[in-house]
């Protein structure tokens, strides 16, 4: 746990997570020093901030040498890497390349845990990102107007075994599916990008399910989900987000919901 005044890390990816975590963790008294990446972290943060420090993907020895010389001994990790980049604008320092040279598969679950290892080797833990932001996490229940047809809660148990099964293999967290048929399993191209394959080969109706993986580490790899899933949903006309209670974030929430009830989309927290 954290204690009053203490100093947290924030090792800063994509996305208004770092920004929310950031306005947490300043509000609950606590100084924050955020590692941010290049073409990743949204400059906004440094304005959340106490310190902030701009690394290239891949920069570990730089990450861990600025957390250490600003008396980070905890820190959390928060915000999204485009996968995509892993084939082509990744710039390892020595240490970077030590630490890829040791991971016999680039899967996510298999990078953030070498990286939480190495940090606690330097004396900074990995602590849980959602520590200062509890209220992020989705409840359980049917959290919109509408609710789940017999059809859709037929495709609803179907796709939940084949998503945890995808995430078994530390693939992916999403599956689309319709009439109890898979059309769509996310890999590296992300939720966005999986929900428009599926809801196309579906034309309309399809369901959206994400989940966290069985072995997933939930310090450092929550799945989330936020507006523009569901905007991407409406393209599709896909009819339902299913996730999982207690183990997504859920952004803008309060938006969320109103978007879904007015766009007649059911979201289904279990």
């Amino acid at each position: 746990m954290l204690q009053a005044n203490e100093t947290l890390g924030l090792i800063a990816g994509g996305g208004t997570f770092p920004l929310q975590v950031a306005e947490a963790a300043t509000t609950q008294g606590y100084r924050v020093v955020a590692i941010a990446h290049h073409g990743e972290t949204d400059p906004a943060l440094a304005d959340h901030v106490d310190r902030i420090v701009w690394v290239n993907l891949g920069q570990l020895g730089k990450l861990i040498k600025s957390l250490k010389e600003n008396g980070a001994r905890k820190a959390v990790m928060a915000g999204t890497i485009t996968k995509r980049r892993m084939f082509g604008r990744v710039r390892p320092d020595l240490k970077g390349i030590s630490l890829l040279s040791k991971i016999a598969v680039l899967h996510d679950d298999g990078i953030l845990r070498r990286l939480a290892d190495e940090l606690q080797k330097e004396g900074i833990e990995i602590i849980s990102s959602t520590i200062c932001v509890p209220d992020l996490l989705a409840g359980s229940g049917c959290l919109t107007n509408r609710k789940p047809t017999k059809g859709e809660q037929e495709d609803v148990r179907f796709g939940w075994d084949i998503a945890k099964a995808l995430g078994q293999l530390d693939i992916g967290q999403c599956v689309v599916v319709r009439r109890k048929t898979v059309l769509a399993v996310e890999a590296i191209e992300g939720t966005d990008e999986t929900i428009l394959r599926g809801g196309r080969l579906a034309r309309e109706k399809a369901v959206v399910i994400k989940v966290s993986k069985p072995e997933q580490d939930l310090r450092f790899d929550v799945p989330a989900v936020g507006l523009k899933t569901l905007e991407t949903m409406v393209t599709v006309q896909a009819s339902v987000l299913v996730i999982e209670a207690g183990r997504t974030l859920m952004f803008d929430k309060s938006a969320m919901i109103e978007y879904a009830n007015t766009n007649r989309i059911t979201i289904l927290s279990q």
